[in-house]
């Protein structure tokens, strides 16, 4: 017999009013702790509402699932832009949950869009290093892909499914590189959150690139950002005030980017005649900024049609991964470090 909303309120401890919130995506205020007990007591007894499902299989429509991080964040924008382009090509219906980087509402949307019968789901958001929630992840998507629906993955995720992965590792590898070449030794680095899997990976590739080329990268050189504007600004401030003498900024997303620049003006420095910037991204904006941005172009609007595609196709009998190499796109960001840095390292 299947769950109902009561065998989960019993199961989670609370009341079914409560249970009925966290599953509907409710605003109403709703400890953690009490959140986390909701859905994984509705994971553990694949608990659906059933209401709503029959209410939109009897209309007809078909409908695919899009999760992200952040839906005002550019980088996710233009993916779920491409997303739907080819949606509306093949007259689908696009449902958006924008989980603004907390777990339980990845899991959460995930339920909710099975309750839809939604047929295909698209996660957008970047992975995150954690044991314990990829094996709750993992159980989400083995409970949505009953039935023959489909789960595609954008990004590094710790979940078996077919997946359109963009080279991050590469992309920084090649950007460090660019900066050692213009004679870069001193380099800040304005990472995004820690645990996801792209700031991971990003971040990895910079190490490469800089340890390839015998350059040391501290602690101290390394500022968590948000990926947001005004984040990359304060981690830009932080940075040059912890260690004077930076010559490059390398921000892990454009937003982050333009943040550093307009800190480093505040400060009277000239990009790039003192600090060189680069982003990670190649957002519509990064041309436009003064200066215009070096940074790595990201193809999003064919990572978003290769997964809306890949999405609409049945499962095969293996995993597949499309790789999505990545390139940097040199502007007028960056230059040689300023003369006196030079002759010092020298």
């Amino acid at each position: 017999m299947a769950a109902t909303i009561v065998d989960v309120a019993k199961l989670a401890g609370v009341s079914v009013a409560t249970a009925s919130r966290v599953l509907s995506g409710s605003r109403y205020k709703v400890s953690d702790g009490v959140r986390e007990r909701v859905l994984k007591a509705a994971s553990e007894l694949q608990y659906v509402p059933n209401a709503h499902a029959r209410a939109l299989v009897g209309s007809g429509t078909r409908t695919v699932g899009v999760l992200v991080h952040d839906v005002t964040n550019p980088y996710f924008t233009q993916l779920v832009g491409a997303i739907q382009r080819v949606a509306a090509e093949m007259g689908l219906l696009v449902l958006i949950g924008s989980s603004d980087r907390n777990p339980d509402r990845d899991l959460s949307f995930i339920h909710m869009l099975y309750a839809h019968r939604v047929e295909a789901l698209i996660i957008a958001a970047s992975g995150v290093d954690d044991l314990e929630f990829a094996q709750r992840m993992t159980r989400s998507v083995e409970m949505f892909t009953q039935n023959g629906r489909r789960v595609v993955f954008i990004n590094r995720h710790h979940v078996p499914g077919d997946c359109v992965l963009p080279d991050n590792f590469n992309g920084a590898r090649t950007l460090g590189q660019l900066l050692v070449r213009l004679g870069h030794r001193r380099i800040g680095i304005i990472s995004g959150p820690e645990r996801l899997t792209a700031t991971r990976d990003r971040l990895e590739g910079f190490r490469r690139a800089l340890a390839d080329a015998g350059i040391p990268l501290t602690p101290e050189q390394i500022e968590v950002g948000d990926f947001s504007r005004d984040g990359g600004f304060r981690a830009a401030q932080r940075l040059m005030e912890r260690v004077p003498g930076l010559t490059a900024v390398a921000a892990m997303n454009d937003l982050m980017a333009i943040g550093a620049i307009a800190a480093l003006r505040e400060r009277g420095l000239v990009v790039p005649r003192d600090v060189s910037v680069t982003g990670f991204g190649d957002h519509f904006f990064a041309r436009d900024v003064m200066p215009p941005l070096t940074t790595v172009h990201v193809p999003l609007e064919e990572m978003g049609a290769r997964a809306m595609k890949l999405a609409l196709t049945p499962a095969g009998p293996e995993i597949r991964v499309e790789h999505i190499p990545l390139e940097v796109v040199e502007r007028e960001s960056t230059a040689p470090p300023p003369a006196r840095e030079r002759e010092a390292v020298g």
